[in-house]
């Protein structure tokens, strides 16, 4: 009942009245006590240990991945499940969190706005339990999980640790295997729904790299190791003794494709997860871009000599905003994200400094699978031409060459987002078509650079090919050769990027100078195109 005006405390605060606020309950004190024993400044020893290691420790890494004050972190009391076999003050002092720190935080919230700056975080903690997966962390991470899903947020993940944890006595009663848990599943089904952030710092074994592998982009610093089973596993089986720095070093990891992202520590790897991220959130309004007559200068004049295509993008793109992907894996082909004018694209470009810029089989793996990232989150995509076509010969095909190139056409039929081609110099037979999304007609638009030249195949090749009788026909060496030289010369002529125009089979010529306006003046006109229900909506782990 509301007090009258009259009646003695009416209208009064607490202090007022004579109450002190500063003393702590019992019962709140208990509260505070339990959250604070798993902080650093009370584990003095475990952030010891992982300095050693040249690391930081696992709520360093979130401080620092999140903007300051905006962490919510679900689960801090939960302990590992070994209350039979040890005291409870020894639980909540060693195995804070049960060794999976996990909540909502904000990041980039200050280039982006609080509504597109929630993510999911979650982060293994390697001074417990070398960061293995508890019977309770994975009651937690589903619970997250469950979350993220919902409310649609980008998860970061800081994978370390050694998998699955088999001392968990407690839970014995309840699990035999626990190979029926949702975990795995709930993360793989996040793929394609949310952008997934996954930091490896030092070992990854067994079910923590089996989380990892679900993500988009793998970042890793160079002490890392990452392997489907670590040392205890490979021993169990029979297979030798092994040190956890054999296995899955990132010598072995970077040029295979697993990791994405090679960094040299726990720092940069949370500034590129941070940089990563942003291509997700939105477009950004301040932004920096070279003198765009630079463009001009990139492709050299005489059309054999080799140039780096890198140059080309980080010209193209506003200053500092490309970040590379995959770059020792398949490397005929360039792939990661920049922005134009604030704007985020993908980009997959030709190397020719790398077999001419011929399509290997990894190359177009790393650009088919970018272009499934781009399309799940709504990124255009932005090709750079400048290929003789697909790398063929007997050796090639024994890396299945058929099926992993065919993957850029099955993969580009199926994209709603806008698609860019821009010609830097040769567009050869179907790796040219590739590279444009399947046709030069299939991209959203397809334009060309004056140093443009095509065919269906390279072009003394072809010469060779068609004009076999007549060349043979020929017995002085010399005729011979002015009438190969004649006709390699017309087929250049004719396959110049002013003449493909002319007969419409490209969109336009452009000033290199004015390829960043063109593509921004050109894009409204393409939209996405509606999804249709039955499209690839996650993104393949490969």
């Amino acid at each position: 009942m509301k007090p009258k005006d009259n009646e003695e405390g009416a209208g009064k605060s607490p202090t007022e009245m004579g109450n002190n606020l500063d003393p702590i309950r019992s019962d709140l004190a208990e509260v505070i006590e339990r959250h604070a024993v798993g902080l650093d400044e009370r584990r003095p020893e475990a952030v010891r240990r992982m300095e050693e290691r040249n690391q930081r420790t696992a709520r360093a890494k979130v401080a620092d991945l999140c903007d300051p004050g905006h962490f919510i972190e679900y689960g801090a009391l939960a302990i590992a499940a070994q209350r039979q076999r040890r005291s409870l003050d020894d639980l909540m002092g060693r195995t804070p969190a049960d060794g999976l720190i996990t909540g909502i935080g904000q990041v980039n919230g200050s280039l982006f706005g609080e509504d597109k700056a929630r993510c999911m975080i979650m982060a293994y903690d390697y001074t417990v339990l070398a960061g293995t997966q508890g019977f309770f962390n994975h009651k937690k991470m589903d619970r997250m999980l469950k979350l993220a899903h919902e409310q649609r947020l980008p998860l970061i993940l800081f994978a370390e640790g050694g998998g699955g944890r088999p001392g968990d006595v407690d839970a014995y009663g309840v699990v035999i295997a626990g190979l029926d848990l949702s975990t795995f599943s709930s993360m793989a089904r996040l793929s394609g729904r949310v952008p997934m952030v996954g930091i490896v710092s030092g070992p990854c074994f067994a079910g923590n790299a089996a989380l990892l592998g679900c993500f988009d982009v793998i970042i890793a610093t160079e002490n890392s190791n990452i392997g489907m089973g670590g040392p205890v596993m490979i021993e169990g089986g029979g297979l030798g003794v092994f040190k956890p720095e054999d296995v899955g070093p990132m010598d072995v990891q970077t040029k295979n494709g697993v990791v994405d992202i090679a960094v040299r520590g726990d720092q940069e790897a949370v500034a590129i997860a941070k940089k990563y991220l942003s291509y997700f959130q939105g477009t950004t309004s301040r932004w920096e871009a070279s003198d765009q007559r630079l463009l001009r200068t990139l492709i050299p004049e005489q059309s054999r000599r080799a140039y780096d295509v890198r140059k080309v993008i980080r010209a193209v793109a506003d200053a500092d905003s490309f970040l590379e992907m995959r770059p020792k894996f398949g490397p005929s082909m360039v792939t990661g994200f920049l922005r134009i004018e604030g704007r985020p694209f993908g980009v997959i470009a030709n190397n020719c400094m790398y077999m001419a810029g011929a399509i290997e089989a990894e190359g177009a793996d790393k650009a088919a699978r970018l272009m499934q990232l781009c399309n799940v989150h709504g990124l255009p995509i932005l090709s750079l031409c400048d290929t003789p076509g697909f790398m063929v010969g007997p050796e090639i095909e024994k890396r299945a060459q058929v099926r992993h190139v065919c993957r850029m056409f099955v993969i580009g039929s199926h994209l709603s987002v806008p698609y860019v081609t821009v010609v830097l110099r040769r567009g050869y037979g179907l790796g040219a078509m590739a590279m444009a999304k399947g046709g030069f007609h299939e991209s959203s638009f397809t334009i060309a650079w004056p140093t443009g030249e095509f065919g269906a195949m390279g072009l003394e090749g072809a010469v060779k090919a068609g004009f076999k009788k007549e060349l043979e026909a020929i017995e002085d060496p010399k005729e011979r050769e002015a009438l190969y030289e004649k006709l390699v010369a017309q087929s250049y002529e004719r396959g110049k990027a002013i003449n493909m125009a002319s007969y419409l089979e490209i969109d336009a010529v452009i000033d290199p100078a004015d390829t960043r306006s063109w593509i921004l003046q050109a894009l409204p006109s393409v939209p996405a195109a509606p999804v249709e229900g039955g499209s690839h909506s996650f993104v393949d782990p490969w």
